[in-house]
């Protein structure tokens, strides 16, 4: 399956502000790449590429004063399957944990589990252990928290959003991995793209978190806001929770006035290619021809939530 992922960012910034952008497809990302996934900026100014410590492909710039346009546009090929589950997956002793798993059992910024930890098991202490018990946990964010842009700020932790009963994507993530530390069940963040491929269409094109559970010798997938197996996810950060995958860390001050987004899923065989026609590199030439001109749908728009 081929996806074509992409936004554009328009802002207004002011002198001397430094900006970090994590919003390139994860360093394990291993399908194709049609076209590039680096950032673009216009008009030009240098820009630098590194990877942090969790694998992450973050860019530094400097903006100009004024108004800057950050933009990146291909199409990248996936498996086209759902999240994988396995219900039979079984949640590991912490002596048995490999030692790379045990940072992500701990309270983060966002993600105070501690605070949580009485509430965990009074809710999922009699749960069997394993997969039960995260799709559990997902099930009691899923149901707990309403949906809303207006619900998110950048100080809300996990118990914020348990208290207050309302979040965004990156919140319903926080509190189902602090509730899996609080039961001792490595839980780490992640956001990438996530398009309406195989589900009715929601709205303008975001971004999306969810997170990922460690149990049966791997991680695993889950998604507390759609709490259901989806297709396309392409990761762009991991961390331990929001703080070390904003999409836009600033030094500095600037004001966003326009984002565009977009996940859509390029039908097969692309334009002009017979049908039956395996992908290969005659069909890269058709694919960068879709690139030569950029998407523009719905702006996503952060009203207030009433």
């Amino acid at each position: 399956m081929f996806i074509r992922i992409g936004y554009e960012i328009v802002i207004d910034s002011k002198p001397d502000t430094v900006l970090i952008l994590a919003m390139s497809p994860h360093s394990s990302f291993d399908g194709r790449i049609i076209g590039s996934a680096e950032v673009q900026a216009r008009p030009e100014i240098p820009l630098e590429t590194f990877q942090d410590s969790f694998g992450n492909r973050l860019t530094r710039l400097r903006a100009p004063a004024g108004h800057l346009t950050l933009w990146s546009d291909c199409i990248v090929e996936v498996d086209g399957q759902p999240d994988v589950y396995d219900w039979t997956a079984q949640q590991h002793d912490v002596a048995d944990l490999p030692p790379e798993t045990l940072q992500f059992l701990t309270s983060s910024r966002y993600c105070d589990s501690d605070a949580l930890a009485p509430e965990a098991l009074r809710l999922f202490g009699a749960t069997p252990p394993g997969w039960a018990r995260v799709q559990a946990i997902c099930n009691h964010v899923h149901n707990h928290l309403t949906f809303g842009y207006g619900f998110g700020r950048s100080t809300k932790t996990a118990s914020d959003a348990h208290r207050e009963k309302t979040g965004v994507c990156r919140d319903f993530a926080h509190l189902a991995i602090a509730f899996c530390r609080a039961m001792n069940i490595p839980a780490r963040y992640a956001s990438g793209y996530l398009g309406d491929i195989g589900v009715p269409y929601s709205g303008p094109g975001d971004f999306c978190a969810w997170f990922e559970a460690y149990l049966g010798g791997r991680w695993y997938t889950f998604d507390a806001r759609y709490n259901q197996p989806r297709i396309g996810r392409v990761l762009m950060v991991r961390g331990r929770d929001a703080a070390d995958g904003a999409m836009i860390t600033s030094f500095g001050r600037y004001d966003m006035k326009a984002l565009w987004i977009w996940t859509d899923e390029v039908p097969g065989p692309p334009p002009g290619m017979p049908p039956g026609t395996s992908p290969g590199t005659s069909s890269d030439a058709l694919l960068h021809d879709i690139l030569k001109s950029r998407p523009k749908g719905e702006a996503l728009t952060l009203a207030p939530t009433n």
